[in-house]
This record gives C-alpha cells, structure tokens and sequence, in this order.
C-alpha cells in the first residue's frame, strides 16, 4: 500500500461519511479523492464542500487507478450491490452499519471480499470509545467476575424531531433499512457481541409505542450468551435524555457506565463517565475518562479504519463479525413478531 491511503464515496446517504470526511481531512496519510451518489444534488454539493472530485458513474470511479479504497455509505438495501461492485473492482472496503438487511445479502458481501480478497471493515464506532474499550479490558481481564446481567441502553430523540418525518428519508422506509431497530439497535448489539460473544437466544418485544412515523420506534431484547449471561439491550428512537447507558452486574464487581448515547450526551448530568464497584470495597472506584459527546465517537472511526486499510491496525469488525449482529437484530424482530423465544 501507498504510504497514504486515498479514498473515495460510495454515496452520502448515510451523514456519518461527512464526519470521516472531515477527520481524514486533517491526516497526512490519507485522502478522501473522489464520491458517487445516485442522488446527483446530494452527491455534488457534498464533493464540492470536502473539495472531491465528483463521479456521476460508479463503475468509472471504481475503475480509476488513483482510489485504494471506498466508504460505502448508501442505504442499507444497497449494501451488497456497492460492496459487490467495490470488491470486484479490487478496492477495499469500509461499510457503514448495519451490514445488510437480510443474512444472504450478508453471505453474499463475504463471498464477494473472500474472492476478491481484499480488506474489509464495518465501521462501529462504538468500538472507537475509550469508555466502551475499558469496559471491554475489564471484562476481559476477569475484573467482574462471572457476569450475571448486562443492560445497554442505545437509543436517540430522532422519531421526536419533525425533520425525520419527510419524503425520501431512507431511515425510516422499511424497504431501505427495515426499521429503527435494525437502524440503531445494530450498535448495541454488536457492543453486546464484542463484549460477550455469541449470543445464543433472544426474546423481543419490538413496536411503535408513541409514533407512527417509522416502521418501529422502542424495543427490547433479552439475549442469553454461552455462559448463561443475561443481556438487556433497550433501543429507543424516541428519548429526549438520559444517563445512565450501561450497567453490567458480576460476583466480583460491577460496573456503570454513564454518557454513552445520544441523549446522554445531549443535556450532560454531573458525574462520572466510568465507574466499578469491587466485591469487598468500600467505594466505587472512579476512572479519570472526559466527557465524550457523541459526535466525537462518529469523527473517531477515522482513524482506526485508515491504520487498518494501511495494514496498521486490525479492522474495527469484520464481515463474520457483521453478519452475526444482523442475526442477532433479525432474531430479536422474528421474536416480537411470533412471541417466543428465537435460538440461534
């Protein structure tokens, strides 16, 4: 690889590709070149605030010498289709979440990287947080004992915002992205897998509680993991605030995590962002993290992607990885439809 990386748009659908654009803006190792959109609007006055060259033809801008690799940002249904394209092009791949919408377009994104054999990367940012990695080091390195119940809250005010409410917002068409559970869901539970592994049942109750303006708007999934452990995954599209994003109970310690989504970061409390309680303590014990709006996680993916497309770094998750948090979004949704327990 080139000693810097230079990328290109598959679409501005999808907002956060606008925070990775102007994050690399500022590397010397790598540089957004170019950007297709089928919306030509949307696409041109895009290429023009970062200073890209503007591709009306996918295939032209695929073909072109001067591209390592690409954001695939467009709307969910199209996943497949433009990482396909990508891969049979010989470009790497960074792809927005969730991977797809249903597990054959999934097998058919890893069937596509695996010929081509070229790299691929999801790009979770909730792996990007240093709260959320040093919950995952505890874990790790056994500091709550055997872990009995975890709750993560995941959710966002948008379906309470009027501007959600318009033509042509893929978020929330069922046919572009399903729902706002498989939306926004997907963050915890690929948190939830990389923390625990493996889920290997679900039980869901998932609907429009207090909107009609997307195909669902609350939900919450109870997934049991290979050790028994009990994960309470709370998404809502429709909090106004919040605090406390996670709470993970075990016989040696527990821990609360405060700040972790968008509400929670909207009308910041007094407190602290990471705390743990260990068995035979006195007081929790405080970590010294700031404030982390949650803008600053979207910006943050930048860099990881960039060190792994350079052969710098691991991906943030791979395809596998993807397909699994899929089946766990669809298990959850088959479980509120059909009322009973899913096993994976």
């Amino acid at each position: 690889m080139p000693d810097s990386v230079r990328l290109a748009v598959i679409s501005f659908a999808h907002a956060h590709v606008l925070s990775y654009c102007r994050a690399i803006a500022s590397f010397a190792d790598a540089e957004v070149v170019a950007a297709w959109d089928d919306d030509c609007e949307r696409g041109q006055s895009h290429a023009a605030e970062f200073g890209l060259d503007w591709e009306p033809n996918l295939d032209r801008m695929l073909a072109r010498e001067d591209i390592d690799a690409v954001f695939v940002t467009s709307p969910t249904n199209r996943h497949a289709e433009h990482v396909i394209a990508a891969a049979q092009a010989g470009k790497h791949v960074l792809l927005q979440k969730p991977m797809a919408l249903t597990l054959e377009d999934c097998d058919a994104i890893i069937d596509a990287i695996n010929r081509a054999g070229i790299k691929f990367s999801i790009c979770y940012q909730m792996r990007c947080d240093p709260v959320n990695q040093k919950m995952k080091a505890l874990i790790d390195e056994g500091a709550l004992g055997n872990i009995a119940v975890v709750r993560r809250r995941h959710a966002i005010p948008a379906l309470l915002n009027n501007s959600w409410a318009v033509p042509g917002n893929w978020h929330i068409d069922p046919a572009q992205n399903m729902g706002m559970f498989m939306d926004d869901a997907s963050h915890a539970a690929d948190w939830f897998y990389w923390m625990l592994g493996r889920p290997v049942s679900v039980m869901a109750e998932i609907d429009n509680i207090v909107t009609d303006v997307a195909p669902d708007d609350n939900g919450v999934a109870i997934y049991r993991f290979g050790k028994g452990e009990i994960g309470i995954l709370f998404n809502s599209s429709t909090q106004l605030a919040a605090e406390a994003t996670t709470e993970i109970y075990g016989d040696a310690g527990t821990i609360h995590q405060n700040y972790g989504d968008s509400p929670s970061t909207l009308v910041p409390a007094e407190g602290t962002p990471l705390k743990l309680f260990r068995a035979g303590a006195e007081e929790w014990e405080k970590f010294d993290f700031s404030f982390v709006p949650h803008g600053a996680r979207i910006h943050a993916v930048a860099r990881p992607v960039v060190d792994f497309i350079k052969g710098a770094g691991p991906p943030l998750a791979t395809a596998e990885e993807g397909k699994i948090c899929i089946e766990m979004v669809l298990g959850a949704y088959q479980s509120a439809r059909e009322g009973r327990r899913i096993h994976f």
